[in-house]
Protein backbone atom coordinates (compact mmCIF):
# COMPACT_ATOMS: atom_id res chain seq x y z
CA UNK A 1 0.00 0.00 0.00
CA UNK A 2 1.45 3.22 -0.90
CA UNK A 3 1.25 6.49 1.15
CA UNK A 4 -0.36 9.70 0.07
CA UNK A 5 2.99 11.14 -0.14
CA UNK A 6 4.24 8.90 -3.08
CA UNK A 7 0.44 9.16 -4.88
CA UNK A 8 -0.41 12.32 -4.94
CA UNK A 9 -4.70 12.03 -4.53
CA UNK A 10 -5.77 15.70 -6.38
CA UNK A 11 -9.83 14.88 -5.44
CA UNK A 12 -8.11 15.02 -1.44
CA UNK A 13 -6.10 18.16 -2.55
CA UNK A 14 -9.40 19.82 -3.94
CA UNK A 15 -11.83 19.33 -1.33
CA UNK A 16 -9.22 20.19 1.11
CA UNK A 17 -8.09 23.76 -0.59
CA UNK A 18 -12.17 24.23 -0.81
CA UNK A 19 -12.05 23.38 2.82
CA UNK A 20 -9.94 26.35 3.98
CA UNK A 21 -11.50 28.76 1.29
CA UNK A 22 -15.18 28.40 2.67
CA UNK A 23 -13.49 28.80 6.37
CA UNK A 24 -11.89 31.86 5.65
CA UNK A 25 -15.09 33.13 3.64
CA UNK A 26 -17.02 32.66 6.65
CA UNK A 27 -14.36 33.90 9.00
CA UNK A 28 -14.24 36.78 6.98
CA UNK A 29 -18.09 37.60 6.90
CA UNK A 30 -18.02 36.61 10.70
CA UNK A 31 -15.24 39.31 11.38
CA UNK A 32 -17.08 42.06 8.92
CA UNK A 33 -20.04 41.87 11.34
CA UNK A 34 -18.02 41.51 15.08
CA UNK A 35 -15.18 43.71 14.20
CA UNK A 36 -15.83 45.72 10.55
CA UNK A 37 -19.43 47.49 11.94
CA UNK A 38 -21.20 45.62 8.72
CA UNK A 39 -24.67 45.05 8.97
CA UNK A 40 -24.37 41.20 7.58
CA UNK A 41 -26.07 38.14 9.36
CA UNK A 42 -23.58 35.75 9.54
CA UNK A 43 -25.88 33.45 11.01
CA UNK A 44 -28.09 33.26 8.22
CA UNK A 45 -28.82 29.80 6.19
CA UNK A 46 -26.24 30.66 3.69
CA UNK A 47 -22.97 31.93 5.62
CA UNK A 48 -24.09 29.43 8.52
CA UNK A 49 -23.95 26.65 5.70
CA UNK A 50 -20.59 28.15 4.31
CA UNK A 51 -19.04 27.91 7.74
CA UNK A 52 -20.49 24.49 8.56
CA UNK A 53 -19.99 22.44 5.46
CA UNK A 54 -15.89 23.90 5.56
CA UNK A 55 -15.69 22.22 9.24
CA UNK A 56 -16.92 18.86 8.05
CA UNK A 57 -14.95 18.91 5.06
CA UNK A 58 -11.81 19.06 6.90
CA UNK A 59 -13.37 16.78 9.87
CA UNK A 60 -14.23 14.28 7.02
CA UNK A 61 -10.86 14.79 5.53
CA UNK A 62 -8.95 14.18 8.46
CA UNK A 63 -10.40 11.17 8.92
CA UNK A 64 -9.88 9.48 5.11
CA UNK A 65 -6.75 10.94 5.61
CA UNK A 66 -5.28 9.14 8.76
CA UNK A 67 -5.29 5.96 6.78
CA UNK A 68 -2.32 7.38 4.53
CA UNK A 69 -0.41 9.34 7.60
CA UNK A 70 2.14 7.52 9.24
CA UNK A 71 2.81 9.28 12.43
CA UNK A 72 -1.00 10.33 13.07
CA UNK A 73 -0.47 10.91 17.01
CA UNK A 74 2.24 13.24 16.87
CA UNK A 75 -0.03 15.33 14.12
CA UNK A 76 -2.58 15.09 16.13
CA UNK A 77 -0.64 16.17 19.27
CA UNK A 78 0.42 19.40 17.63
CA UNK A 79 -2.86 20.01 16.37
CA UNK A 80 -4.15 19.72 19.38
CA UNK A 81 -1.35 21.98 21.37
CA UNK A 82 -2.41 24.97 18.56
CA UNK A 83 -5.93 24.29 19.44
CA UNK A 84 -4.92 24.97 22.84
CA UNK A 85 -2.60 28.32 22.02
CA UNK A 86 -6.03 29.71 20.41
CA UNK A 87 -8.14 28.81 23.69
CA UNK A 88 -5.41 30.88 25.55
CA UNK A 89 -5.46 33.81 22.89
CA UNK A 90 -8.93 33.97 22.74
CA UNK A 91 -9.48 33.43 26.85
CA UNK A 92 -7.61 36.88 26.72
CA UNK A 93 -9.94 38.89 24.32
CA UNK A 94 -12.80 37.12 24.55
CA UNK A 95 -13.60 36.15 27.76
CA UNK A 96 -17.58 35.49 27.27
CA UNK A 97 -17.24 33.34 24.41
CA UNK A 98 -13.56 32.08 24.08
CA UNK A 99 -12.98 28.41 22.10
CA UNK A 100 -12.66 25.39 24.74
CA UNK A 101 -13.36 22.66 22.55
CA UNK A 102 -13.42 24.13 18.87
CA UNK A 103 -12.46 22.15 15.41
CA UNK A 104 -8.57 22.07 16.13
CA UNK A 105 -8.94 20.44 19.78
CA UNK A 106 -11.53 17.86 17.87
CA UNK A 107 -9.01 17.04 14.84
CA UNK A 108 -6.24 16.84 17.27
CA UNK A 109 -8.19 14.40 19.81
CA UNK A 110 -9.23 12.54 16.42
CA UNK A 111 -5.77 12.00 14.96
CA UNK A 112 -4.73 10.99 18.63
CA UNK A 113 -7.88 8.00 18.36
CA UNK A 114 -7.00 7.21 14.33
CA UNK A 115 -4.49 4.45 14.85
CA UNK A 116 -6.88 2.97 17.63
CA UNK A 117 -10.10 3.78 14.92
CA UNK A 118 -8.30 1.99 12.17
CA UNK A 119 -8.14 -1.38 13.72
CA UNK A 120 -11.48 -1.84 13.61
CA UNK A 121 -13.74 -3.86 11.26
CA UNK A 122 -16.34 -1.70 9.12
CA UNK A 123 -19.40 -3.04 10.41
CA UNK A 124 -18.23 -1.30 13.97
CA UNK A 125 -17.19 1.81 12.59
CA UNK A 126 -20.86 2.10 10.95
CA UNK A 127 -22.01 1.15 14.19
CA UNK A 128 -20.02 4.10 15.97
CA UNK A 129 -21.07 6.37 12.93
CA UNK A 130 -24.46 6.09 13.74
CA UNK A 131 -24.31 6.02 17.77
CA UNK A 132 -22.45 9.28 17.75
CA UNK A 133 -24.38 11.19 15.40
CA UNK A 134 -26.89 9.85 18.08
CA UNK A 135 -25.65 10.74 21.06
CA UNK A 136 -24.21 14.10 20.08
CA UNK A 137 -28.44 15.17 19.03
CA UNK A 138 -29.03 13.60 22.09
CA UNK A 139 -26.31 15.67 24.46
CA UNK A 140 -27.23 18.79 22.75
CA UNK A 141 -30.86 18.85 24.52
CA UNK A 142 -28.75 17.87 27.95
CA UNK A 143 -27.86 20.74 30.46
CA UNK A 144 -25.11 19.97 33.02
CA UNK A 145 -23.93 22.20 35.99
CA UNK A 146 -20.10 21.11 35.23
CA UNK A 147 -17.96 22.16 32.30
CA UNK A 148 -15.82 18.99 32.48
CA UNK A 149 -18.31 17.40 29.65
CA UNK A 150 -17.67 19.92 26.98
CA UNK A 151 -15.29 18.06 24.88
CA UNK A 152 -18.20 15.14 24.41
CA UNK A 153 -21.01 17.29 23.69
CA UNK A 154 -22.31 18.17 27.28
CA UNK A 155 -22.76 21.73 27.33
CA UNK A 156 -23.63 23.49 30.74
CA UNK A 157 -25.97 26.33 31.40
CA UNK A 158 -25.47 29.60 29.91
CA UNK A 159 -22.06 28.01 27.71
CA UNK A 160 -21.05 30.30 24.51
CA UNK A 161 -18.06 29.43 22.35
CA UNK A 162 -17.45 31.17 19.23
CA UNK A 163 -16.53 27.52 17.72
CA UNK A 164 -17.58 24.77 19.11
CA UNK A 165 -16.89 21.21 17.53
CA UNK A 166 -17.54 18.62 20.12
CA UNK A 167 -16.52 14.81 20.09
CA UNK A 168 -20.11 14.03 19.26
CA UNK A 169 -21.84 14.01 17.24
CA UNK A 170 -18.40 14.72 14.94
CA UNK A 171 -16.59 11.60 15.52
CA UNK A 172 -19.59 10.11 12.80
CA UNK A 173 -18.17 12.25 10.28
CA UNK A 174 -14.39 11.05 11.56
CA UNK A 175 -15.91 7.64 11.13
CA UNK A 176 -17.25 8.21 7.17
CA UNK A 177 -13.89 9.47 6.16
CA UNK A 178 -12.01 6.32 7.58
CA UNK A 179 -14.62 4.22 6.08
CA UNK A 180 -14.25 6.11 2.73
CA UNK A 181 -10.09 5.54 3.00
CA UNK A 182 -11.08 1.90 3.67
CA UNK A 183 -12.90 1.34 0.77
CA UNK A 184 -12.07 3.45 -2.03
CA UNK A 185 -8.09 3.95 -1.43
CA UNK A 186 -6.60 1.13 1.27
CA UNK A 187 -6.00 -1.39 -1.79
CA UNK A 188 -5.35 1.08 -4.56
CA UNK A 189 -1.86 1.21 -6.27
CA UNK A 190 -2.95 4.19 -8.19
CA UNK A 191 -4.97 7.44 -7.99
CA UNK A 192 -9.00 6.84 -7.82
CA UNK A 193 -9.47 9.09 -10.59
CA UNK A 194 -6.98 9.63 -13.77
CA UNK A 195 -7.26 13.34 -13.94
CA UNK A 196 -4.08 15.17 -13.01
CA UNK A 197 -4.38 18.57 -11.00
CA UNK A 198 -1.91 20.76 -11.87
CA UNK A 199 -3.06 23.74 -10.24
CA UNK A 200 -0.44 25.27 -8.12
CA UNK A 201 -2.78 27.32 -6.28
CA UNK A 202 -4.90 24.21 -5.17
CA UNK A 203 -1.78 22.15 -4.09
CA UNK A 204 -0.53 24.96 -2.15
CA UNK A 205 -3.66 25.76 -0.46
CA UNK A 206 -3.88 22.05 0.41
CA UNK A 207 -0.37 21.84 1.79
CA UNK A 208 -0.75 24.68 3.75
CA UNK A 209 -4.29 24.60 4.96
CA UNK A 210 -3.55 24.43 8.67
CA UNK A 211 -0.71 27.28 8.29
CA UNK A 212 -3.14 29.48 6.74
CA UNK A 213 -6.23 28.90 9.50
CA UNK A 214 -4.07 29.46 12.08
CA UNK A 215 -2.94 32.91 10.12
CA UNK A 216 -5.97 34.39 8.37
CA UNK A 217 -7.74 35.41 11.58
CA UNK A 218 -5.09 37.81 12.90
CA UNK A 219 -4.77 38.81 9.44
CA UNK A 220 -7.66 40.08 8.74
CA UNK A 221 -8.19 41.94 11.89
CA UNK A 222 -5.02 43.31 11.47
CA UNK A 223 -6.46 44.77 7.92
CA UNK A 224 -9.31 45.88 9.93
CA UNK A 225 -7.43 47.59 12.69
CA UNK A 226 -5.16 49.60 9.76
CA UNK A 227 -8.25 50.59 7.79
CA UNK A 228 -9.82 51.55 11.27
CA UNK A 229 -6.77 54.02 12.03
CA UNK A 230 -6.28 55.22 8.77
Amino acid sequence: MKSELKIRHGEIDVLRAAAIVLMVLFHFVYDLKEFGGVNIDYQSPLWFSIGKISALLFIFISGLSSGFSRSPVRRGLKVLFYGMAITAVTFVFMRDEYIRFGILHFLGVAMILSPLLLTLPSWTLWGLAGSSAVLGFWFKEQVLTTSLLLPFGLMYNGFSSIDYYPLFPYLAVTFLGILAYRYFYAQRTEPLFSFQLNSKLIKWLSRNSLGIYLIHQPLILLIFFIINHL
